[in-house]
């Protein structure tokens, strides 16, 4: 038997069936999945060679495999840019690295945050799912010490979803802490006397 993530594990024996009795799928290939998660940071215009080779370390270390330096297309003056400069670095998770990734992004890196209280749970109109994160130094793979300069991090996660209420509620069987939404409570009205 070869390997198999323990969120998958998960997905495959707990998040199938929860979907298929909730949703009324009519086979288990219907239900939504992750297909990918993209991995960017920007990297300033002003960067040395090695603030980015810091970067792209710092990169491949979090998400466990090298990643892609992106160039700018054209020259642009006011944002002393010039072409085919480093302007930012991405990695594209699939397969086993996928699933430890948004394991470990789960169960150690969010609750890392100080006063965390959930993620919003907005999805971009088509079931996929995008995460700013302030300070990539909340994974446990970066050691603060070596940090000279912290940067941000966009996590992108696609699914099959074809709506919203799908990749919401396959993130959130998955183990995605979604903000709870307070209900807004009107102020009463004043009486005229």
């Amino acid at each position: 038997m070869s390997y198999v993530p323990s969120l998958k594990k998960i997905y495959l024996e707990q998040v199938v069936p929860e979907l298929v009795k909730t949703r009324g799928y009519k086979n288990k290939h219907q239900v939504p999945s992750i297909t990918k998660i993209n991995l960017n940071t920007g990297i300033d215009a002003d960067a040395d060679k090695n603030q980015i080779t810091d970067i792209a370390r710092d990169m491949a270390l979090i998400a466990g495999q090298k990643p892609i330096l992106n160039k700018s297309r054209k020259a642009i003056a006011n944002f002393k840019l010039k072409e085919n400069q480093i302007v930012g670095c991405s990695v594209t998770l699939r397969g086993h690295a996928m699933w430890e990734f948004f394991y470990r992004l789960l169960a150690v890196a969010l609750p890392a945050i100080r006063d965390f209280r959930g993620v919003g749970s907005k999805l971009d109109g088509q079931g996929n799912y995008n995460l700013g994160i302030a300070d990539f130094t909340i994974f446990p793979e970066i050691t603060v010490e070596n940090v000279k300069k912290t940067m941000g991090l966009d996590i992108t996660i696609v699914t099959t979803a074809t709506n919203d209420d799908e990749g919401r509620e396959l993130l959130k069987l998955l183990g995605m802490p979604f903000r709870r939404i307070e209900p807004q409570v009107a102020a009463p009205k004043p009486t005229a006397a």
